[in-house]
């Protein structure tokens, strides 16, 4: 198993680990990502260290190269010199550094090819991470709302409880009961106290000031009296205000006497 299935294996046992135990979601989510960047550091180390071998095999193989080139310099140098034995041993350590130099670049070429597919598995990890942490705020979100529904429909619920409306019902009948009990109070209060008759001055004030009101709106729709053709007198129209007058005051001796009346039986 190669180090990224060994990573998705981690991954996945801690994200068990972590559901079984039934913590909450939030603090699950926060693990499980400290986890994944802690897990894809140690990938990224892995990766460094892979180009690292890719770039000392390439280096081996340059190596080798450079060498078997130079015994062959050297095999030249004997022949030039008519010594064909020093060149057949130079040629020989040609050959063993050209081995190698093959072996290492083959090696090389390998390394190469597997540090581009740990590069591109190294990707996709930090992609696939990033992707997590955008679901793990998503899902946070969620969470949130989720709570705040369910607290709403908790209190709905308490507002819901017919005790609750019931006592509110009680009170309301209770201070109704309450304020008939004052009404009836003051009015008794008035009846013995003598404020009936200011009662009775206040009502005759209120009526007359309608009658006035009355007589106001007729005369701006033209229908109260008659308009008066020149020099006829007045007199006729103004009896029945005059008797009016009379009427009222009639009916304030008449309110007096009842009150005094009132007064001198108690």
């Amino acid at each position: 198993m190669g180090i990224f299935g060994r990573l998705a294996s981690l991954i996945k046992s801690n994200l068990n680990d972590l559901i079984s135990r039934t913590e909450d979601p939030e603090k699950m989510l926060n693990q499980v990502i400290l986890e994944m960047n802690g897990q894809l550091a140690e990938a990224k180390k892995q990766v460094a260290l892979a180009i690292a071998d890719e770039k000392r095999l390439g280096k081996q193989f340059e190596t080798e190269k450079a060498t078997a080139e130079e015994w062959e310099r050297k095999a030249m140098m004997a022949v030039r010199a008519g010594d064909d034995e020093l060149a057949k041993e130079a040629l020989l350590r040609q050959k063993e550094h050209e081995g190698l130099s093959a072996e290492f670049e083959r090696q090389w070429q390998k390394q190469k090819a597997a540090v581009e597919q740990l590069k591109g598995a190294l990707r996709v990890l930090d992609n696939k991470i990033n992707e997590a942490k955008r679901k793990k705020n998503v899902l946070i979100a969620r969470k949130k709302r989720a709570e705040a529904q369910k607290a709403i429909h908790e209190t709905m619920a308490g507002l819901n409880n017919d005790s609750a409306f019931e006592t509110f019902n009680r009170m309301e009948e209770k201070i109704v009961a309450m304020e008939a009990e004052a009404d009836a109070q003051s009015e008794v209060a008035e009846t013995y106290s003598g404020d009936a008759l200011s009662q009775k001055f206040k009502d005759l004030e209120t009526r007359k000031g309608a009658d006035m009101a009355l007589d106001e709106l007729k005369r701006k729709m033209g229908l109260g009296e008659e308009k008066k053709a020149p020099g006829v007198r007045i007199e006729a129209a103004e009896a029945p205000v005059a008797a009016a007058v009379q009427s009222e005051e009639a009916e304030l001796e008449a309110a007096l006497a009842e009150a005094k009346a009132r007064r001198g039986g108690a």
